[in-house]
């Protein structure tokens, strides 16, 4: 017998993202879990509209998101209590920029997503902003055989109920390969 919850979202864990965008020609950061796939080159953030970073997404139309590992979740959290309106948070990282010169990116971190804005959805508190990924950024030493190995990222991963955060585990099956005795 299965207990109720309520309407509880039950999509957790997520990774958690330091989603860039320039602000009066300054870059900034926010941490962000609300992240997802729209498809394999379109992703959505969603974010409060009291965020600092909220208002430079709808001005400059371009943003980065930025998957750090587990070593860096002091500064992660960091971004993710602090206000970019009263502290310069792009001073913790060697910032970069890619093809459209205007979504910063941090260099410490494993994976970095360079996304032109596509469209907004407008909800009570939340913006959801939907952005092209125009280019992803990945060290060699977070690949095997020219793919992200994310047990080499080792990224942080965010679970809204307990708000704590977890590293991954292992694969147990390849997907696409599972073999079934029952026609499906």
């Amino acid at each position: 017998m299965k207990t109720t919850l309520g309407s509880k979202n039950g999509l957790y864990p997520m990774p958690l993202t330091l989603v860039g965008t320039m602000i009066d020609g300054d870059p900034n950061y926010s941490a962000i879990a609300h992240v997802g796939i729209m498809d394999v080159s379109t992703i959505s953030i969603s974010i409060s509209k009291r965020y600092y970073t909220t208002a430079g997404i709808k001005k400059s139309h371009t943003f980065s998101v930025n998957i750090p590992s587990t070593s860096q979740v002091k500064e992660a959290e960091y971004c993710g209590l602090v206000s970019g309106k009263r502290t310069d948070k792009s001073q913790l990282f060697k910032n970069f920029y890619g093809k459209l010169k205007t979504a910063p990116m941090i260099q410490e971190c494993p994976i970095n997503m360079e996304c032109q804005l596509a469209q907004t959805l407008e909800f009570p508190h939340h913006n959801v902003f939907i952005g092209e990924i125009v280019e992803t950024y990945c060290e060699e030493r977070y690949l095997t055989n020219h793919t992200i190995d994310f047990s080499k990222v080792d990224p942080i991963l965010f679970i809204m109920e307990d708000t704590g955060y977890w590293r991954l585990g292992e694969q147990f099956e390849k997907a696409w390969h599972v073999k079934s005795d029952r026609p499906v």
